[in-house]
């Protein structure tokens, strides 16, 4: 890097968000209406980032209907300015569909480099020059505003920079709110970030610059942060990182690092960020990594025991990045590198206080199971305490008798279900649109009809070993909701059996562990 990062502790960014355009480049992700829609209210009314761009002009009939119902709830909120729609050097095709959506913002789409201007446009700077100013007055005569993106800009400084700084020394003067630089193909190191935007800012001190990062080589974070330290003063985001190739730069990570690195402020709530991690991945169907910072599903699990007990010592392995922050818990994995603290802080969870010794035939027990490659959930716990100190508190109170699954080709599946409560037999047919879809709602009927709650089924998934073997154990495991969430897991050779072995343990463990008294009972019958 080159010159002196500028003082920024204290000071104000911006986040211009773009998972709706830019996200929905995603391989495979395409939002509907109602979707636009949910994600545009979680961030500006619950996150609270400055913008957002929500869609490409010209792009569908169903992009169109999707942003003017964004623009019609926009308008009710006092929203407009804050959302932007891509547009084209197309004359007034694309400012004619972004008015006729309700909008008032264009993101202009121009030529950052010397390359494409002259082999995709096929035209001379100045001559795309002259194109971007006629847009620019006919988004002046209707009322709509222009920001500027200089696509390929990262390859332009690399390569054309005379080019680069004609585009800007032009189009500064005109009616524009911001000129945005893309690193359009993620080709740009931490050290090239900051000089090519300290280039900027130092060459033209009165335009305001966003930076647009992409992840190709992983380092759309590191490049934010330098983009930053360089003075840019609006970074464009995605949830979940999502966007075309590798993605950009994920939202969530931005935030923790602007907030704990370099001490800015901005708008964002991050408290919401988790949550709208998770409606953007059930939107996409992307699914998060579990290790993904900030909002992967593990990330605030410690594993190692050494961290459990150094945890209850003193937090002494805590960091800054503090799970409640971001609306969620610490937690304290099962499995065979966990030892007896972490087995304790899940015990303690439970109210279950074992001596030295039945802790350790605990732990050993766990370490056999996770040897075996089994998952063990918190909801395990009881049960395998109640195995190991043999225990016979815990008995399966629901039992599935039989069941019966049908499935013809242009006929939805039909499941008969038999299922034992208490000694009494309960049984229901149900259509599904899966053989396990049509198992549940057989199920669902008969918890109906006994008027007992049934949780909401919020996840699935399903793993085998890898190879291929089609006579592999199938696990399946189930994150359910009532009053809190809790996952049940089943093995089988088929993989709707295995979802089924899962439901009923759910069962059972409604039955049982939620019961209130259950742990005192428990307790007294295993006399420690």
């Amino acid at each position: 890097m080159t010159g002196n990062a500028i003082k920024l502790e204290g000071k104000q960014l911006l986040i211009m968000d773009t998972t709706l355009r830019d996200g929905e480049q995603t391989t495979g992700v395409s939002f509907s209406e109602n979707e636009k829609l949910s994600v545009s209210k979680i961030l500006l009314e619950d996150i609270g980032v400055d913008r957002i761009e929500i869609a490409s002009a010209r792009v569908s009939e169903g992009e169109f209907t999707g942003t003017k119902r964004v623009m019609q709830w926009a308008a009710k909120k006092g929203f407009l300015g804050k959302i932007e729609v891509l547009g084209f050097i197309d004359g007034k095709v694309s400012l004619e569909w972004i008015q006729k959506a309700g909008g008032k913002v264009i993101n202009l789409l121009c030529k950052g480099s010397f390359k494409h201007v002259t082999q995709q446009l096929r035209k001379t700077p100045e001559e795309h020059v002259a194109d971007i100013k006629k847009v620019i007055a006919y988004a002046r005569e209707m009322g709509i505003k222009v920001n500027i993106y200089l696509e390929d800009w990262s390859n332009g400084m690399r390569n054309s920079k005379d080019y680069v700084h004609f585009m800007v020394s032009e189009l500064k003067g005109q009616e524009i709110d911001r000129i945005m630089l893309p690193d359009t193909l993620g080709i740009l190191d931490p050290d090239e970030t900051y000089d090519y935007c300290k280039e900027m800012i130092e060459s033209f001190p009165d335009v305001n610059f966003d930076f647009h990062a992409h992840n190709d080589y992983d380092l759309a974070i590191a490049n934010v942060f330098h983009a930053i330290k360089a003075g840019i003063n609006c970074v464009h985001t995605t949830i979940n990182g999502l966007g075309e190739r590798a993605g950009n730069a994920p939202l969530s990570s931005v935030i923790a690092t602007v907030k704990d690195h370099l001490k800015m402020k901005t708008n964002v709530n991050e408290s919401n960020l988790n949550r709208a991690s998770k409606l953007v991945e059930t939107f996409s169907g992307i699914r998060i990594p579990t290790n993904k910072p900030l909002i992967g599903e593990y990330v605030f699990t410690q594993c190692s025991g050494i961290h459990a007990d150094g945890d209850s010592k003193n937090n002494l392995y805590f960091n800054e990045l503090l799970p409640e922050r971001f609306g969620r818990i610490r937690k304290y994995a099962l499995g065979k590198t966990s030892g007896k603290a972490n087995i304790r802080k899940n015990l303690e969870e439970l109210g279950i206080e074992l001596d030295a010794e039945s802790l350790k035939r605990v732990t050993d027990k766990i370490i056999v199971l996770a040897d075996q490659k089994e998952t063990v959930t918190n909801e395990d716990l009881p049960y395998i305490v109640a195995d190991v100190l043999n225990s016979q508190l815990i008995e399966q109170k629901i039992k599935v008798i039989n069941y019966s699954m049908t499935h013809a080709k242009g006929l939805k599946p039909v499941a008969s279900v038999a299922i034992e409560i208490a000694g009494k037999r309960y049984s229901e047919s149900s259509e599904g649109d899966g053989q396990y879809n049509a198992f549940m709602k057989a199920l669902r009927k008969i918890y109906r009809k006994l008027g007992k709650p049934f949780p909401k089924l919020i996840d699935y998934v399903v793993t085998i070993p890898p190879g291929g073997r089609t006579d592999a154990l199938v696990e399946t495991v189930i994150t359910w909701k009532n009053d809190h969430e809790f996952k049940t897991r089943g093995l089988d050779p088929d993989q709707t059996t295995a979802a089924i072995n899962a439901t009923v343990r759910m069962l059972n463990i409604l039955e049982t562990n939620f019961k209130p008294g259950f742990i005192g009972k428990l307790m007294d019958n295993l006399k420690v």
